[in-house]
């Protein structure tokens, strides 16, 4: 079959584009990019000769002669003088002369690839030079090099992704500094680390960024969207064929993965995963191999959606949503998540609390979004509102913009969660910028279905006014304050993740006179 090879220039918002993938595309099928829908631009890829890849045989060798000459040079003189011994995994460094400054254990979807670029891009911030990553001894472990200012001798930090459970284990038994979690630490793993801090605390909890557990299939599998309760069965191994009559090949991470105990969580509930599951430490290779199978599917971190095709997931009562920077933004994606860095609460390695706002600051959200996860910065949004929307809610935002941020609540009540807290001075610092005097901010909140439709409203509306009064702790008060109760849900009020998702408050930012005129 005829295809055609493109590349997406989505960039701002697309792993693909900022990887530069070529994406191949059969020919009558939609040019368009399979994670963000963006049209891709053809490209056509040179063919190089056999005779003009083979060369001359001499050139050849003597190209092997003077390479082989460089590597015994730098071994031996280029800042690693001395006896080389195995170090951290099996990397070779100097025995008397490195010096490890953090090391870093769990998650293999940090871990993998956002967890050495935040390491390289901290060692640079700090002057190193000669800054590099060696793979260590078996899969995902990694050691970051450089050398520091006013030093000869190289500094390391080590990272060793083997599943967020072991970021748990690791904080316990003192291996590691930082542990890194593609869930939230549970109530048992807390329990067993109380020595070093109450673990939900800010002082021992980061929120590193946001992803989105993409449901991959072949690129050629004809389905475009599935609901939660159709993955259960899926994944549980009760529809085991698709429409065709094709047996359904399901493939999942392991059981360390914290992707795979999100995914439990969310979709699969009490039930267990399908015994004839293929299961993956490697998020790369679990994607690749759904993408080579015609009948796979599996479920994987956004960053790792690669050459597969991602489905739109939908939930009871709520319209199918692809796992897209705006839809993680919000959290509105059914399937969406938060990404954790957890440590002591007082760590006796300083270096520990300066790698954690690093990675938290724009700087390091930077290499977040880089790396196709959602960072934790202000964008505006032009959004339409939904055609079940309040009338008075669409009247206010019809001439203003959605910031992609949704602030939630601990448990059921009017309490900001965390990641509020530090979202409401991003916002601060996004209102502060030259340019915005006749900005005005638009504040509206929403509950969960549980209550009485008063409650509910009066809970919506407290919930608002809670983030106004932050807000204007903070030195901006909002324009509007509104509330609408259980209206708009983007979860299903059937389950606590969707009832918790459902309780938040919306920011809007309009202009003075558009305001004016829509009240």
């Amino acid at each position: 079959m005829k295809t055609v090879k493109g590349i997406c220039l989505n960039c701002e918002i697309c792993p693909l584009s900022s990887r530069e993938e070529v994406i191949t595309v059969d020919a009558g099928d939609p040019f368009i990019c399979p994670v963000c829908r963006s049209a891709l631009k053809e490209v056509q890829l040179q063919k190089v000769s056999r005779q003009k890849q083979a060369g001359p045989i001499w050139v050849m060798v003597a190209f092997s002669l003077v390479a082989l000459a460089v590597i015994v040079f730098v071994l031996s003189d280029f800042h690693f003088p001395g006896k080389l011994l195995p170090g951290f995994g099996g990397v070779d460094v100097a025995e008397a002369h490195v010096k490890v400054l953090l090391r870093l254990a769990g998650s293999n979807t940090i871990g993998e690839n956002l967890g050495p670029q935040l390491a390289e891009a901290y060692l640079r911030v700090h002057g190193a030079t000669d800054v590099y990553v060696k793979d260590g001894n078996g899969p995902d472990v990694k050691a970051v090099f450089g050398v520091l200012p006013g030093s000869s001798d190289p500094v390391e930090i080590d990272i060793a992704a083997h599943g967020s459970a072991t970021a748990f284990t690791s904080l316990g038994d003192g291996s590691c500094d930082i542990g890194m979690a593609s869930r939230r630490v549970k109530s048992d793993e807390a329990a067993k680390l109380a020595a070093l801090g109450t673990m939900t605390d800010a002082a021992n909890e980061h929120i590193l960024g946001l992803d989105g557990i993409a449901i991959i299939v072949n690129p050629h599998n004809p389905l475009n969207e599935i609901s939660k309760d159709k993955l259960q069965r899926i994944f549980a191994g009760q529809d085991d064929r698709w429409k065709s009559g094709a047996v359904i090949n399901v493939y999942a991470g392991d059981d360390r993965s914290g992707t795979y105990d999100t995914f439990k969580s969310l979709v699969l509930a009490s039930k267990p995963l399908a015994k004839t599951a293929k299961r993956f430490e490697d998020s790369s290779a679990l994607s690749d191999a759904v993408a080579n199978d015609p009948n796979g599917i599996g479920f994987i971190g956004l960053p790792y959606i690669r050459n597969a095709k991602a489905l739109a997931v939908s939930d009871t009562g709520i319209a199918p949503l692809l796992p897209t920077p705006l839809t993680v933004a919000t959290e509105d994606y059914a399937l969406s998540r938060r990404l954790y860095l957890y440590t002591p609460a007082n760590s006796d390695n300083q270096r520990v609390r300066d790698f954690v706002e690093f990675a938290t600051s724009r700087a390091g959200q930077q290499v977040v979004a880089a790396n196709g996860f959602v960072a934790q910065t202000v964008q505006q949004v032009a959004q339409k509102a939904p055609p079940d929307a309040p009338p008075e809610y669409r009247s206010l935002t019809a001439n203003a913009e959605r910031m992609l941020i949704d602030f939630r609540f601990l448990a059921d009540g009017t309490e900001l969660d965390r990641r509020a807290f530090a979202d409401l001075d991003r916002v601060v610092a996004q209102l502060a910028k030259a340019g915005n005097a006749n900005v005005r901010v638009l504040l509206f909140g929403f509950s969960d279905s549980s209550g009485s439709p008063l409650d509910n409203q009066v809970l919506s509306l407290t919930r608002a006014r809670a983030v106004a009064d932050e807000l204007s702790r903070r030195g901006f008060t909002p324009a509007i304050v509104g509330g609408f109760g259980s209206a708009m849900p983007v979860a299903s009020n059937d389950t606590p993740e969707g009832r918790e998702k459902n309780r938040r408050v919306e920011i809007w930012i309009g202009e003075e006179n558009t305001i004016a005129e829509a009240q």
